[in-house]
């Protein structure tokens, strides 16, 4: 199954970007994946971004985050995986997958890229 999760990641100290700690979930959830026999199709940063309303996580008040996309194939397990790893990790804020196909390459072709806000202009 294709699934696009989006994570949103503490911020440093005033909200400065941490990507290491990006970097880190990032990885350690590709990785997952992998070991599974899954397939990471894309990955984008969004950067940091406020969120829509404050987040109380950790026993921490959120007003931003450092956002990313990650596009996958695998195997329910594995997502289920993923998303009981990133609940339990205390550095992510929020993270929600989405099933965007069920596997047939037709339906899976019409998904283009991880875009945010990008206008084209004429």
């Amino acid at each position: 199954m294709l699934y696009e999760m989006i994570g949103i990641v503490r911020t440093g100290p005033r909200g400065a970007p941490n990507l290491e700690e990006v970097k880190e979930i990032v990885l350690t959830t590709g990785s997952l994946i992998l070991q599974q026999g899954g397939v990471i199709r894309s990955l984008a940063n969004w950067g940091v971004f406020a969120l829509p309303r404050s987040v109380s996580r950790n026993q921490m008040r959120h007003y931003n985050g450092h956002y990313f996309v990650m596009r996958y194939d695998a195997a329910v397990g594995t997502q289920e995986q993923v998303r009981r790893t990133l609940g339990l990790d205390p550095r992510v804020v929020r993270a929600t997958s989405v099933k965007l196909g069920d596997g047939k390459l037709g339906k899976v072709v019409r998904y283009g890229a991880v875009e945010w806000g990008r206008k084209e202009e004429s």
